[in-house]
């Protein structure tokens, strides 16, 4: 069911659109002080601009960000495999000084049968310039395709696997046994089937449910039309009509709908320092148009 309603959500919050499909930004509100009302808002607006960006947050902490998160949905661990180390279960530390990088087009987690429905990211230390990241829109994306390819990709699925970016760290410095999630613990990096086309369990849009992080083939057709298909894919999704590309400031937070947007997070800022953390919201099992 969805949770939009037919009063524009611009009406009830200082909301500012960046682009005519992705990506707005939030002024004068404090996340960690929201009512009811405005947590219902903030994830109304969630859903229509799948990138909502928040200036300002300097009152809230890690506890904070999971506290949001809690009145926005179900947070999760903050990542299946990794170690939060000094930091709350729930918190994904990414720390540039410790490989915490996201210099890929991906989608959270893919690689599991529920990937997370929302991020919440905060941005803890800055590097003087750089380390922008950028969300592609992928419902614009696929309704800009041809008719015929629409056709074609929506009856098809593909395989995501987490095992090129986390398979090492789960079986040498985890020694094989990573988080808690969805009930069990994380053990092995099994590859999972998701349609390529998603349909949106809120909005029904359609988006393009693929991405390079983590996808690794389609489903049932040849090596070469695998790789042909994805690239042309990607390379439609991250046209730059679909992006949105955000310079970060001290006391940022970003939320983001994983159901109908990818990202990607320049690293360009040489040996300077940058540490981001990030919660995700439980998801639901990615649905296609023919389900």
């Amino acid at each position: 069911m969805s949770i939009l309603s037919d009063r524009p959500v611009a009406t009830r919050l200082p909301l500012t659109e960046l682009g005519p499909n992705i990506g707005a930004e939030i002024d004068g509100i404090e996340l960690a002080h929201l009512d009811d009302d405005g947590v219902l808002a903030l994830r109304e607006a969630l859903v229509r601009h799948k990138v909502l960006f928040v200036r300002g947050q300097h009152l809230l902490d890690d506890a904070g960000q999971i506290e949001l998160g809690r009145r926005l949905g179900e947070v999760t661990v903050g990542h299946p495999v990794h170690d939060s180390g000094d930091v709350a279960p729930e918190v994904y530390a990414l720390d540039s000084q410790d490989n915490g990088f996201a210099d890929v087009w991906h989608t959270d987690v893919t690689f599991v049968p529920r990937p997370p429905a929302i991020s919440v990211l905060r941005a803890v230390v800055l590097p003087p310039t750089g380390g922008d990241t950028n969300w592609a829109d992928s419902q614009a994306a696929y309704e800009s395709l041809s008719p015929g390819l629409r056709a074609h990709i929506d009856t098809l699925t593909a395989v995501h696997d987490g095992s090129r970016e986390f398979g090492y760290y789960l079986a040498q410095r985890r020694q094989g046994k990573g988080n808690l999630w969805e009930g069990e613990v994380f053990t092995q990096l099994t590859p999972v089937e998701h349609p390529v086309v998603r349909v949106h369990p809120e909005s029904g849009r359609k988006g393009l449910f693929v991405n390079p992080g983590f996808t690794s083939h389609i489903v049932g057709v040849s090596e070469h039309e695998s790789r042909g298909l994805l690239d042309i894919l990607y390379a439609h999704l991250t046209k730059p009509e679909h992006v949105v590309r955000h310079r970060w400031q001290p006391g940022d937070v970003a939320l983001w709908d994983n159901r109908s947007t990818s990202h990607y997070a320049n690293r360009d800022y040489g040996d300077q320092h940058r540490v981001m953390h990030r919660i995700t919201l439980r998801g639901d099992i990615p649905v296609g148009p023919g389900a």
